[in-house]
Formats: structure tokens, sequence, C-alpha cells
């Protein structure tokens, strides 16, 4: 028996991290992308030490610790945002092989999801740059199904700048930062024609919570079909 493995992706400000933990509160074991990048990227992990070699040390604060306010400024504004995710996505990916390890060994009937940004992305990458991520370029090697949680760019926007909790002096900037940070990610249209489900987060959290219990009973359902599968082989 193996579990199931679900992607769970969207872009800025859809609500993605909402829909996780309502999955978590259903009996999904989740782990977050973003966390496992925060803990690569620390002192003394070998993704920290690339980051400065290729972006020098002025990414660094008195500390040690990394400014990444100052390295997300470098890799946007420079246009090196791939460049910096070539070197912390595999590096993430291989920690969330890891973390899927450990849950089957718990759980083999588990329901494990995978919470990124970035998956349909970080595939785009690999295939332009096979030299570097060929290894990660097969989206289905790692993941059996995608959810894509989506919402109209101007609701991400906003959701984004209160988030950020900028004052009206800044807002406009922050708005900037979201629509350049949109434009790097593949448009939700695209990415919907190859997802397996979807999630329109443009209501309340209510109707939000109606549509995550919804696709909790199907991706049960799915991995009942995948157990039945393996006992029939």
């Amino acid at each position: 028996m193996r579990m199931l493995r679900v992607g769970l992706t969207g872009g800025l400000g859809s609500g993605k991290s909402t829909v996780a933990q309502f999955l978590r509160e259903l009996g999904a074991h989740v782990i977050e992308s973003d966390e496992l990048g925060r803990a690569l990227m620390e002192p003394g992990q070998e993704v920290y030490a690339e980051i400065l070699r290729r972006f020098g040390p002025e990414v660094a604060l008195p500390d040690g610790r990394l400014n990444r306010a100052r390295l997300a400024q470098i890799a946007f504004d420079g246009g090196r945002v791939k460049e910096l995710n070539a070197i912390v996505h595999p590096a993430v990916i291989e920690a969330q092989a890891r973390w899927m390890t450990q849950v089957f060994a718990r759980d083999p009937a588990a329901v494990a999801v995978v919470v990124s940004a970035l998956i349909f992305e970080v595939e785009r990458d690999a295939r332009e740059n096979a030299s570097a991520m060929s290894v990660f370029a097969d989206l289905r090697k790692r993941i059996d199904c995608v959810v894509l949680v989506t919402a109209p760019d101007d609701l991400k926007i906003a959701r984004y700048v209160a988030r950020l909790g900028t004052d009206w002096v800044s807002r406009e900037k922050a708005e900037a930062d979201a629509r350049s940070r949109l434009a790097l990610q593949i448009p939700d249209a695209e990415k919907a024609a190859r997802a397996d489900y979807l999630i329109e987060n443009n209501r309340d959290l209510a109707v939000l919570r109606l549509e995550v219990q919804a696709l909790w009973t199907r991706l049960l359902a799915l991995s009942n079909e995948f157990l039945t599968r393996e006992l029939l082989e």
C-alpha cells in the first residue's frame, strides 16, 4: 500500500494556505513548501551557502541570517528569480520526498498534501533548464493529483496587501509587488487545464470550507481506488 500524494497549488493570495489548514483539520498530512524553503535557507545549510556564493554577501544580515527582503529585491528587480529558484527548489523537492517517506512509514494509507505556489512553474523551469533540474521535471513522478486554488487577480492582490498590513503610503508599492510576482506565475487558466481538481476561492470562508470538505471526500475516494488497485495487482 502507498499513500495518496496531493499537490496543492495556487498563485499569490489565492488562499491555498487556508485550504491546506482545512484539509489538515479533516485528517490530511500537510507540509508547506515555504516552510521547508525557509529552513533550508538558514545558516549551515547547503542552500544558504550557495545563495551567498551566487548573490553575494550583501544578502546576509550582520547575524549571518539571510536578508530575505534584500534577496527578494535582487531576485525580482534584477530578473534573477529563476536563478534563485534553481538553487532552492531542488532541495525543497528532495525534502518533500523525505517527508513523504516518513509519513508513509507511519501511515501507509495517508493522504499527504504538499503545498506549493509554484508546482507548475518548477516543472516549467526544469524543462527549460534540463541540465540543472532534469531530475525534477516530471511532475507525475512526485505527485498523484494536483489541486488548484484560484481567485481573480484583483482579489489576490487585495489579500496580499491585507496580509502585509501596509499603510496607505506603501499600499501602492505592495500592489505593484504583487502584480510583478503574479506576472512571473503561470496564469490560472493554463494551470486549470492541467489540474485534477479546482477550487474557486472568491467567496467567504464558509463556502470555501464546504468546497474543501467536498474535495476531501473525492481525495478519500481516490485513495481507496489506489488501495483497491494495489490489492488486485
